[in-house]
């Protein structure tokens, strides 16, 4: 079976590194291992003496990442306990050890950068795609919403307005769309992608270390966390069990549409 995998490999001359998320045959879907690794990179990392310049985020096979693996929910989403779980201590976790980080992320974003893809997209400095990638959460289609500690990580980038538009309507927005309302970075033609994520991080990687580390340091001051209570962290898995969550997943397993 195909490898499922986010490895970081190991920085050039230029000090640029690039952290690489593969799930063949699920766009890049991140599984529970998955989760643990993106932990695990940025945890080690936090405590590295000479960490890369710069890390280039991108998904294998000219997909960034489709969200989380599906097929795994059934293990866990149905008890408000092992859901909760899931958000605080698996998925919330990972994406926090990435924006604790204080080495400059660039995302390379090729496809689809939905749900967990969006993510861990917004919480990169940068994020520069092709005119064919696609934005969004659409989960309400499976019946559940978004974990509070994603929508506050989330919202950062997209704005209140925008995230409420995107989980909603539950609909994905295009390349033109994400960077008009400042999703995106830029965006490049497919065919010079490459070369332009490269051009930006190898200018970053020339610039000050320190004035990166300090730059971070306060935009991450700036972003603290508001839901925090743990009553109102409770209340919100208790739809674990609900008859619309049981049905938007096994609607999606049995590829036909949901009925709400």
């Amino acid at each position: 079976m195909p490898d499922a995998h986010i490895r970081l490999e190991p920085a050039d001359a230029a000090g640029i590194a690039t952290l690489r998320i593969a799930n063949p045959g699920k766009m890049n879907a991140l599984s529970l291992s998955m989760w643990r690794e993106l932990r695990a990179v940025f945890d080690t990392l936090r405590d590295d003496p000479s960490p890369p310049r710069v890390i280039v985020v991108r998904g294998a096979d000219r997909e960034f990442v489709a969200g989380a693996d599906i097929e795994e929910f059934p293990q866990f989403r149905f008890e408000p306990e092992s859901l909760a779980a899931y958000h605080e201590d698996i998925v919330g976790p990972a994406l926090r050890a990435m924006l604790d980080c204080d080495v400059p992320l660039v995302a390379h974003i090729e496809g689809a950068c939905i749900g967990g893809g969006l993510e861990i997209a917004a919480c990169c400095d940068l994020r520069l795609c092709e005119p064919s990638s696609r934005f969004g959460v659409p989960i309400a289609r499976l019946g559940f919403p978004m974990a509070p500690a994603e929508v506050e990580i989330v919202s950062h980038i997209v704005g209140q307005t925008l995230l409420r538009e995107l989980l909603i309507e539950s609909r994905l927005m295009g390349a033109a769309e994400a960077h008009e309302r400042g999703v995106v970075t830029r965006v490049v033609d497919a065919g010079e992608l490459e070369a332009e994520v490269r051009r930006v991080a190898q200018h970053i990687a020339g610039l000050s270390q320190q004035a990166m580390r300090l730059n971070k340091r306060v935009l991450r001051a700036f972003a603290r966390p508001t839901f925090s209570e743990p009553e109102d962290r409770a209340a919100h898995y208790a739809y674990a069990d609900s008859d619309e969550h049981r049905e938007g997943l096994k609607a999606f397993m049995d590829k036909r549409p949901p009925r709400f």
